[in-house]
């Protein structure tokens, strides 16, 4: 499809089943039903080497490089992370310290889905702003959006089926896609 827009869908939780990759799997089962639009889920978190800038030249390790290819491989970023002690959780900072030697993230869209309770998740939001900033994002202040997920709006495919969510999440792609 040549208008095609292609999200990378960045979880900031390394746990099975958390709440973030909850919804980054239903906003990739969203974008798979909206023509012209598809996500790829980035899944090599665990998988990235501690940060070290003596390592940030080329060759650079194969986990950066698959990061920095996907990253530029897309049209825009679509991240969900939990707060771990006010702030972004280790390895996700980590994963964005990676980005800041790159020139793939500068000028792409980027924006986040907040799914933490009331009054949690500030503080990642304020730190990844901080960080995408560094890297050169374009953050789509429109597509930041807070959907707080109760466990009981996950149907048993694992995806949120509450119609009203998956709707706002449609809205979040939607905007994030045409930025």
């Amino acid at each position: 499809m040549p208008n095609e827009r292609h999200i990378l869908l960045l979880p900031g939780s390394l746990r099975a089943g958390s709440t973030n990759e909850t919804v980054l799997r239903t906003a990739a089962a969203v974008a798979a039903a909206t023509p012209g639009l598809r996500t790829t889920y980035y899944t090599g978190l665990g998988g990235l080497p501690h940060f070290n800038p003596d390592l940030d030249a080329d060759p650079l390790p194969g986990p950066v490089a698959a990061l920095r290819a996907a990253i530029g491989a897309a049209d825009a970023l679509l991240v969900c992370t939990p707060e771990y002690a006010g702030t972004l959780p280790g390895a996700f900072k980590n994963l964005l310290d990676w980005t800041v030697g790159g020139v793939e993230i500068s000028d792409k869209p980027a924006a986040w889905i907040n799914a933490a309770g009331p009054g949690r998740g500030g503080g990642a939001e304020a730190t990844l702003r901080t960080v995408l900033g560094y890297t050169g994002a374009a953050v789509v202040d429109g597509a930041c959006v807070r959907i707080p997920l109760e466990r009981g709006a996950v149907g048993p495919d694992g995806l949120v089926d509450d119609p009203a969510v998956r709707e706002r999440i449609g809205a979040v792609l939607a905007e994030l896609a045409a930025a």
